[in-house]
């Protein structure tokens, strides 16, 4: 009898300690990405995982890892980087990540880029 009030009280306390705050995602600091690089969602697809941003240097040719942005949303982050990035979506509110495969490119490069890149 002694063992089960025992257990009783230590699984209160221990349910106890948890809240649902604790669960929540961390708060963006937002003034942190807005010095990043700007882009802007101009093609997206969804039976395609890339998507191509216009940036301030040009196109850049992503591999989309998380939710699949729609046209026009705003974009902060490294884009004239290539790799793995972690990118702040303005428009939703939220993180994503990217592999950025090209940067740099002319609006017909992007279009040449993303037809190879779908098409496989």
């Amino acid at each position: 009898m002694k063992k089960i009030i025992g257990f009783a009280i230590l699984s209160l306390v221990f349910l106890s300690a948890c809240r649902k705050t604790d669960l929540q995602p961390a708060p963006i600091d937002e003034s942190q990405w807005l010095r990043k690089e700007r882009g802007v969602v101009v093609f997206s697809d969804f039976n395609c995982d890339y998507i191509v941003i216009e940036t301030a240097n040009g196109y850049t040719v992503a591999e989309n890892w998380s939710f699949r942005p729609t046209v026009g949303e705003v974009l902060y982050g490294d884009f004239s980087y290539y790799g793995l990035r972690s990118i702040y979506n303005r428009s939703r509110g939220n993180l994503m990540s990217i592999n950025i495969r090209d940067i740099w490119l002319s609006y017909y490069q992007a279009q040449d880029q993303i037809n190879w890149y779908c098409s496989q």
